[in-house]
């Protein structure tokens, strides 16, 4: 009973400190997942894209979103923004990174030896 009356008040700071707890978590991943909805359909994005493009999002939240969106865009007869970003490539998941002066010599000097190859095959007729 001590100890609760100590840590009692302690524990009721955490939402004072930021702390989050698993309901605040779960309902911030919501509000989160609605707002990608919404934002998928102003950029007239269809819902199947919004779900490829956010795969981690709650799909059920997302579609809450989007269709609360196009319930509000058409009932205020508002026109959708087409997207500024292109949509990524499904397969690319990283850009390749930048080769340095010295990657590129490295590369240019492996390839003299396969256009030399290369251009022996060509000359004897194989």
């Amino acid at each position: 009973m001590l100890l609760l009356s100590v840590f009692g008040p302690l524990l009721a700071a955490c939402d004072q400190l930021g702390i989050d707890t698993p309901q605040k978590a779960a309902e911030r991943q919501v509000a989160d997942a609605r707002a990608v909805g919404s934002a998928c359909r102003h950029a007239l994005r269809a819902i199947e894209d919004c779900y490829t493009l956010n795969p981690k999002a709650d799909k059920a939240s997302v579609f809450a979103g989007w269709r609360e969106m196009d319930e509000y865009m058409r009932e205020n007869k508002l026109e959708g923004v087409a997207p500024v970003v292109p949509r990524p490539a499904l397969g690319a998941s990283k850009p390749a990174p930048k080769k340095s002066a010295d990657d590129e010599e490295d590369a240019d000097a492996e390839e003299e030896p396969k256009a030399a190859k290369a251009g022996k095959g060509k000359a004897s007729g194989h």
